[in-house]
């Protein structure tokens, strides 16, 4: 009976034909160019990156090893060569605000230029500068002035000198002011004879001295008043000559800059200060009329202020630029403000600014992974500002965190960026559900699938891909069969004999694992013996804890029987992960079924070993079997099942209908054949659903199943749901058309219950019965006993002693 069930060795397995391929390797044909089966994703790629609007940032998903990430950049990459190339950005000097330094735009290329030829300048000046102010003109202007003053000078002091005379007093000056003595026939009064004197000559005397102290300060005053016209004649002198040569000098450079509105005023604030500060560039004993109203500093921060700090240079660049930042801390994607000790101090200045991939970016696209970015918080937020407002600060990290000594405040710098962000579905779903700015900043989803749909195209777009792979990897070309075994890997890499998988990050792996093989061996093409060596050899360096296990099925640490039938006992299959590797192996499953109303107990979820999934799974159990069998009278049943010798957590629902063939074994006391082992989940219709992993429950079937002995009546059962998955290993083929393995396939928990028992569960009447001969008759009755002994018992608890 179970033979109209049993699937033939052509299901097992889709096969690729070498003869599709028309090349004798992969070197004589065109390396792929394009993208396989990720239309979608291009497409959405291709909308962002046009659209101009705010917020129409990128945000691509897909599972790791889709080439999402190569995809992204070489589309990005062809988008920004057809884009115009934006301006460099310096920093410099804000002379009303120090702290508040200000960067300027040039044109793309230029800003190396503008700050060499900022540099040249100012070493020009220091010296014409000098030069200009030694030279006979000015020294005669300066002289001029000096004496014209000084004669003016010279008149008041003669003047004072003069009343002086008259009034019979001494001028004398000394370190403290003036003195005042007077004089008697033109000697000096000593002051014993100052007293000897008649009061009214004392009286005479101090009112002269009196008179004199007056015109001596005037005449200070007056002096005071000369120096500073005398001080303003001389600045005013030598700005007219600084502003000849600074000016004669930036006309120049403002004529090389005249479309650079940012450099023109930043030209125009160089002159002034210049002008302003320009004993700066003279010698001491040559600026010390300067020097009395500012002092000389040292010549490393006299001159820093013309620097120019170059953050963003892009000499060769075509087209917009493409940032890739592959680790976006705050200072790696915002800039950073270093600092230098001084004199037991941090200090700092805008020549310490230093530019992030933001501003590098800006004008063009920065890429990242989500990931990375959301492991630093302040880099998430900082970011949604900066493309929300459209302006970039560079800003101290630290200034926050109480740790800021002397600091900048950068003016902020207009933003035109792209933000294309790569990650996972679980970060996409993350922001989306609690960042409610995410939806308005990041508009466009690009969504990478994992698979595609095989076909004659797909297949020789596959070929193309492995000739790109060999041409820019320097490996040996493919000949047909080793391309043909690459699609077989790639279909059962996906489990789906209709699909094509696009993680093509472990593809990669196996074709250049191929190709180390076939070297090994002095081939000079890769054979699809090689590929299936290099699967082999893979599977051989991760599979120890797989043979550890094996080992424990061989020697009956772990009992599994895969002969002969037991009531109640059906053999489970589940799959074992060890990060990317994974196997199936089967577990036993008991049922024990008696008298009572607890319904069916999940030991499992008893002991607390149980996850989700799994308990509900079993739940379903009890609608299938209440449907079935309690629709005359309640369910007097309890049922007990259990993963034997499962000491670890258990979830999932690929084993519910399992256990509800080990119920209805139990309930029938039909027993069930232990070489064949059952996987789907069941619903509460009955009918078989898909589950994952059915290739490595097969084959991890088959191994303990050769490992044991093949009997020719063994076999794994499926749900019909899951054929298309089948890719199974050549081994496990030719069992099956040698007769030793069978695999069965099945849609419904009666057809499973016939293909383990070999008897047919059997339909019932218009009255609910079904048919002897049945399993479910067996069922039906053995419920019926159960509720014929319950109503029994609960009369004669009820019946008076």
């Amino acid at each position: 009976m179970a033979v109209q069930y049993e699937l033939p060795p052509s299901a097992l397995r889709c096969l690729c034909d070498p003869a599709v391929f028309e090349f004798t390797d992969t070197s004589e044909i065109e390396p792929l160019d394009e993208v396989i089966g990720q239309q979608r994703a291009v497409q959405a790629i291709q909308f962002g990156l046009e659209m101009n609007s705010p917020g129409y940032n990128i945000f691509v998903t897909g599972q790791e090893g889709t080439g999402k990430t190569t995809i992204v950049r070489d589309i990005v990459f062809e988008h920004a060569l057809k884009l115009g190339t934006p301006p460099d950005w310096c920093m410099v000097n804000n002379f009303r605000d120090e702290y508040r330094p200000r960067a300027i735009s040039l044109p793309a290329g230029s800003s190396t230029r503008f700050a060499k030829t900022m540099s040249r300048f100012v070493d020009d000046l220091k010296i014409r500068l000098p030069r200009e102010f030694e030279s006979k003109s000015y020294q005669d202007q300066l002289s001029e002035i000096k004496n014209h003053h000084n004669d003016q000078k010279k008149q008041l002091f003669d003047r004072l000198n003069h009343s002086a005379q008259q009034r019979q007093i001494q001028i004398n000056r000394t370190p403290a002011g003036f003195q005042t003595i007077p004089l008697v026939d033109g000697n000096p009064l000593a002051p014993e004879a100052y007293q000897n004197l008649p009061p009214e000559v004392q009286k005479e005397i101090d009112a002269s001295a009196l008179q004199i102290r007056k015109e001596i300060e005037e005449t200070l005053r007056q002096a005071s008043k000369i120096n500073a016209a005398m001080q303003n004649d001389i600045e005013q002198l030598m700005e007219k000559v600084a502003l000849f040569v600074v000016k004669d000098r930036l006309d120049i450079i403002r004529e090389d800059y005249r479309e650079c509105p940012d450099v023109l005023s930043y030209l125009d604030e160089v002159q002034t200060d210049i002008i302003e500060r320009v004993g700066n560039f003279l010698k001491p004993t040559e600026a010390q009329a300067a020097a009395e109203s500012q002092p000389l500093k040292d010549d490393q921060s006299a001159f820093q202020a013309y620097q120019v700090n170059v953050l963003v240079d892009r000499p060769s660049l075509k087209g917009a630029p493409v940032i890739f930042e592959p680790n976006p801390t705050y200072l790696n994607v915002f800039g950073q403000i270093e600092k230098r000790a001084f004199m037991g101090m941090l200090m700092t200045d805008f020549t310490m600014v230093q530019a992030g991939a933001l501003l590098r970016a800006n004008g063009g696209f920065l890429i990242m992974e989500i990931e990375s970015v959301l492991r630093n918080p302040e880099v998430w937020e900082a970011l949604k500002r900066a493309l929300q407002n459209k302006q970039l600060f560079i800003e101290d990290a630290f200034a926050g965190r109480g740790l800021a000594a002397a600091s900048l405040r950068p003016e902020p710098i207009p933003l035109e960026v792209k933000v294309i962000l790569l990650g996972n579905y679980g970060a996409f779903q993350l922001l989306q559900n609690f960042d409610w700015k995410f939806n308005k900043i990041f508009k466009v989803r690009a969504d990478f699938d994992h698979e595609t749909h095989r076909s004659d195209e797909t297949i020789q777009l596959y070929a193309r891909f492995i000739a790109r792979v060999c041409r820019e990897e320097k490996l040996l070309p493919f000949t047909p069969d080793g391309v043909a075994a690459i699609v077989e890997f790639a279909e059962k890499f996906i489990a789906n004999k209709n699909k094509l998988s696009l993680r093509f990050g472990p593809i990669v792996g196996i074709i250049k694992e191929a190709d180390y093989w076939a070297r090994k061996d002095k081939a000079d093409q890769v054979l699809g013996s090689y590929v299936i060596k290099a699967f082999n050899e893979y599977r051989f360096r991760y599979n120890l804890y797989e043979e550890k296990i094996q080992e424990s099925y061989t020697d009956n640490t772990i009992m599994i029987d895969v002969d002969g039938s037991v009531v109640g006992q059906v053999n489970a299959l589940s799959v074992y992960q060890m990060g990317d590797f994974h196997f199936g192996r089967p577990s036993r499953i008991t049922a024990e079924t008696y008298m009572g109303k607890e319904g069916i107990i999940n030991i499992e979820r008893e002991a607390k070993l149980s996850g989700k999934t799994h308990d509900k799974g079993v739940l379903i159990l009890s609608g299938y079997l209440g449907r079935i069998f309690a629709q005359k009278h309640a369910l007097n049943l309890s049922t007990s099942i259990t993963f034997e010798q499962s000491y670890g957590g258990i979830d999932g629902d690929s084993a519910s209908s399992t256990e509800l063939y080990a119920i209805l074994s139990s309930l029938a006391e039909i027993p069930i054949r232990q070489g064949i082992a059952v996987t789907g989940s069941v619903n509460q219709k009955g009918r078989i659903q898909a589950i994952g992993g059915v290739i490595q429950k097969i084959e991890g079937f088959f191994d303990v199943c050769k490992a044991k002995g093949l009997t020719g009546g063994q076999g794994v059962m499926i749900p019909r749901a899951n054929v298309k998955n089948l890719m199974l290993k050549k081994e496990v083929i030719d069992a099956v058309e040698k007769g030793q393995f069978h695999i069965y396939q099945v849609s419904s928990v009666e057809e499973g219950i016939e293909v383990l028992t070999g008897i047919p569960a059997g339909i019932s009447d218009d009255k609910g019965d079904f048919p002897e001969g049945t399993v479910y008759h067996l069922v039906q009755k053995k419920l019926g006993t159960y509720t014929e002994q319950a109503s029994q018992r609960k009369k004669e608890m009820e019946e008076p002693d």
